[in-house]
């Protein structure tokens, strides 16, 4: 078993600065964040959007993916909790026996944080009048690097665990108390994230003439949302009420929310209507810089 099992008990505190700890999960979701960030920007300058177009779009993104996975999570995962317990669900905040206290936002959900970013995307470009399917498109070059960062802090943070795998395969969460092997499925994830990136980059470096057509939003909802849909069947649900779901139709929250996602995906990829009537049109939006390399 020592030769196939790993006992993952990792420290949740990345560093200290002074008192104050700074954890891994959050670290994570910085590293992910300003790897999109830095990812946009070439894209933009390649493309010869102006700067001034993509100075707001950080700030747009952060919110719009921070309040929609929060929300996601508090109303599709725990509605009961904190439907009675608001302040927990908008602010990073916890009340115990002792009062309240910071806890960080314990409870995020990429479902919601997709609705999210979707939504702040909107806003965006009513504002800076840069076309949606050219900025989905970007967005959608640069979100698996930042879904394989937060994976990544869900594995710091031994959360989203998978199932038993039944042999001396696996990880053991030492951390939740777990003496078995589990599957690594936040790993998975984010290894699997990290390669539709590069699987990206090199779609767009063979066919950037389709940035702003809805193709590679189609391709990145399609790809992320297909793999999470079967990733979840190794994965432990992550609320006891989603057995009886489970039980009855075979599939847990996370994958009935996939669904309307790959839909989406599969509707944008081969160029539905909407996005014909919003996107640009290949020939009439020539890219600018050298090559298009991002």
């Amino acid at each position: 078993m020592e030769l196939l099992s790993i006992v993952w008990n990792p420290d949740k505190v990345a560093f200290h600065i002074g008192s104050y700890a700074v954890q891994w999960y959050g670290l994570c979701w910085c590293i992910g964040l300003i790897a999109a960030y830095i990812v946009m920007l070439r894209l933009y300058r390649r493309q010869g959007i102006p700067d001034k177009a993509f100075e707001p779009l950080f700030l747009y993104c952060f919110v719009g993916i921070l309040v929609g996975a929060r929300l996601g999570h508090c109303l599709l995962y725990e509605p009961g909790y904190f439907l009675q317990h608001p302040i927990e669900m908008l602010l990073p905040v916890k009340q115990d026996a002792e009062g309240w206290h910071c806890s960080g936002y314990a409870g995020l959900a990429s479902h919601g944080g997709t609705a999210g970013l979707m939504l702040a995307l909107w806003l965006y470009v009513r504002r800076t009048k840069v076309n949606l399917m050219r900025v989905l498109d970007n967005i959608a070059i640069a979100t698996p690097i930042t879904a394989c960062a937060i994976r990544m802090g869900n594995l710091m943070n031994s959360e989203i665990v998978g199932k038993y795998t039944g042999s001396d395969f696996g990880f053991v969460f030492a951390a939740n108390g777990d003496t078995l092997p589990r599957y690594p499925a936040q790993f998975y994830e984010a290894m699997m994230y990290l390669l539709l990136f590069f699987v990206g980059l090199w779609l767009y470096r063979r066919f950037r003439q389709r940035v702003g057509t809805g193709f590679f939003f189609g391709w990145c909802l399609t790809s992320i949302f297909t793999f999470r849909l079967l990733i979840e069947f190794i994965k432990e649900v992550q609320e006891g009420w989603e057995l009886a779901m489970v039980h009855t139709i075979g599939l847990n929250q996370g994958q009935m929310l996939s669904l309307p996602f790959i839909a989406l995906g599969l509707y944008c990829l081969l160029g539905g209507k909407w996005c014909r009537r919003l996107g640009e049109k290949p020939e009439n939006a020539p890219e600018k810089g050298n090559g298009g390399k991002a």
